[in-house]
């Protein structure tokens, strides 16, 4: 089975709009992904991309040193406003197919003016100089005045309804951005154009040509802007979504079933098939004990994308002893070459970082998490187990990718969302094991099966779809939101609110929450309706610690939700424990456990 192209190492995707399994399928030439013919982009048949993209990529290079040049020679008393653009983004665009880009007056919605530089039909592109940060405002600026450069062309994408994708660039990076107000997040692809251009990455332009060329945004005559490629893309990508959360859910459980299995066949765990036969240990506690570890290992891939786990402050050199030897994308790696060995090093170098986290390790970078899900009791009889090499790398297979017209894709964890979490979660709750040590057929020691008196049912954990959660936080939040935000210090206000979820299960509802609640925030700290990425973070992580609460009567969904919300802080090196007295098990039903219903209502 081949295995597909990990990383890019200038681009960027945040978000869900064009994730990166789908830039991967573009730049290999899938042919079940419409619009890659030469004709496509107005090439003749007999012509290659790649050659077309080539010739770009030559006449680009000598202009890029002679931006550079420019650059330097800058006095600094010159903005560089029309250097940026006439040395080096006007020639990229043309290169790109747009012709000769035309300035044009300022969009106006509702009264409110838009100075967005340049446009192509139905295209905004906003071109700044490279001394304007694109996510940072600029009083006096033109382009930067009111609002950031991104956050300008966002807010007009978010409010037009004859525009649906624009680009902004201060010819160091480049982003590609899509109308997303239905969105809780940031969504944008990035190009870093200076890394891109300097270290000679052809490979990471080769796919801005193809998703940044004129063709993609181009639209019929007599047709709106969802006709063009850029958006029929965009809408492949969220139906592949649903097809690889399938997989995901399925290669859970087989992660699960592999784990479980695999502690069970490995000849030295002698104390834990005793524990199993005797019933000192019951089925229903290996099996949570199992999931913790699965649950350990997606927060570990999650962490470990998105640049969450390393400690900032610590010692040089840890942060890349712990990559090169002890990460979970070596052994992901690893699972994508080979099956594995009957060895166990690979599970006792798991097994280190798994202990160390709970308490920290500055010798591999790793912060004090402080959660029960790390901790020794949570795992307690696995802790002196061992596990064969191929029993964990098929684990770690089927967590990692998924299989795609038998080409392993790897996973896009970076932007895997609190919706596939809880959805993943959700069809767990389904799931009952059953062992069999002594079975001939090593897959059949452990198995998953859908039962009748499901968990969910006893517990009564039901995922709420994202459709009823927008509802809620409509009709309950948005007012009270509305009411903070028009006191003295609104501010304060907001950080003031509480939003508590009596049944939090993964933390769906309070995720979306705490971003609708960020983006108010964000917006009255920056004073611009579409907040720039990096002021919205800051405010998710503010609101994540100020107003959120939950309670759930599942012990692992507090942990879920605890790590979802974790997750979605992104707050480098800060152990899980802030949330612990903030995110509680319990019944919020007082007493009125299944037991006591029973016996009938007192």
């Amino acid at each position: 089975m081949k295995r597909g192209i990990d990383t890019f190492q200038t681009v960027k995707t945040e978000g869900s709009i064009l994730p990166a399994d789908l830039l991967r399928r573009l730049v290999d030439g899938d042919r079940d992904i419409p619009g890659l013919r030469p004709e496509d982009y107005h090439l003749a048949r007999s012509e290659r991309l790649n050659e077309a993209s080539t010739r770009a990529w030559n006449r680009l290079q000598g202009a890029w040193e002679g931006f550079k040049d420019a650059m330097d020679a800058l006095p600094e008393s010159d903005v560089g406003t029309s250097l940026t653009r006439e040395k080096w983004l006007l020639i990229l665009f043309q290169e790109l197919g747009y012709g000769r880009l035309t300035t044009r007056k300022a969009y106006e919605i509702e009264g409110k003016t838009y100075p967005v530089s340049h446009e192509w039909q139905n295209t905004p592109i906003h071109l700044v100089s490279f001394r304007q940060d694109l996510s940072t405002r600029t009083p006096g600026r033109a382009g930067a005045a009111r609002v950031s450069p991104h956050s300008l062309v966002q807010e007009f994408l978010n409010r037009s309804d004859d525009y649906l994708w624009g680009f902004v660039s201060n010819g160091l990076n480049l982003r590609l951005l899509r109308d997303n107000v239905s969105l809780t997040r940031q969504a944008y692809v990035e190009f870093d154009l200076q890394a891109m251009m300097d270290s000679e990455a052809y490979s990471d332009f080769f796919l801005l040509y193809l998703l940044c060329h004129q063709s993609r945004v181009e639209v019929p005559e007599g047709k709106g802007p969802a006709h063009c490629w850029l958006e029929k893309w965009y809408n492949t990508a969220a139906q592949q979504g649903v097809r690889a959360l399938e997989q995901l859910r399925d290669g859970v459980q087989r992660s699960i079933e592999a784990l479980g299995g695999g502690f069970l066949a490995c000849p030295g765990n002698t104390a834990l098939r005793e524990k199993l036969r005797s019933g000192a240990l019951s089925t229903q506690d290996y099996y949570r004990q199992v999931l913790r570890q699965v649950y350990r290992l997606l927060f570990l891939f999650v962490a470990e994308d998105r640049e969450l786990l390393s400690d900032p402050n610590s010692p040089p050199g840890a942060r890349k002893l712990y990559l090169d030897h002890y990460s979970t994308q070596r052994l992901r790696s690893l699972a994508g070459k080979t099956r594995g060995t009957r060895h166990p090093d690979l599970w006792r170098a798991l097994r280190l970082v798994l202990e160390k986290l709970h308490r920290g390790c500055p010798q591999l970078a790793l912060p004090a998490l402080g959660s029960y899900l790390f901790s020794v009791e949570a795992t307690r009889d696995l802790n002196d187990q061992d596990i064969a090499n191929k029993d964990l790398l098929k684990a770690v297979r089927a967590l990692a990718f998924t299989v795609d017209r038998n080409v392993l894709r790897p996973v896009n964890y970076r932007n895997l969302g609190p919706e596939e979490l809880g959805s993943v979660y959700e069809s767990l709750l389904e799931m009952h094991p059953t062992i069999h040590i002594e079975a001939t057929n090593p897959e059949d020691r452990f198995r998953l099966t859908v039962a009748a008196g499901s968990e969910r049912k006893t517990t009564g954990s039901y995922y709420t779809p994202t459709s009823l959660v927008n509802c809620l936080l409509d009709s309950a939040l948005d007012p009270v939101l509305d009411k903070a935000c028009k006191k003295p210090d609104p501010e304060k206000a907001v950080l003031a609110l509480k939003v508590c979820d009596p049944a939090c299960g993964s933390g769906h509802f309070l995720i979306a929450a705490a971003h609708r609640i960020a983006k108010r925030l964000a917006a009255i700290r920056s004073g611009e309706d579409e907040p720039a990425p990096e002021h919205y973070q800051h405010a998710l992580r503010d609101v994540i610690g100020h107003c959120i609460y939950g309670v759930d009567i599942n012990p692992m969904s507090v942990e879920l939700c605890k790590v979802s919300l974790w997750m979605e802080a992104m707050e480098p090196g800060k152990p899980l424990a802030f949330l612990d007295h903030r995110i509680k098990c319990g019944n919020s039903l007082l007493g009125a456990t299944p037991a006591l219903l029973k016996k009938g209502i007192p």
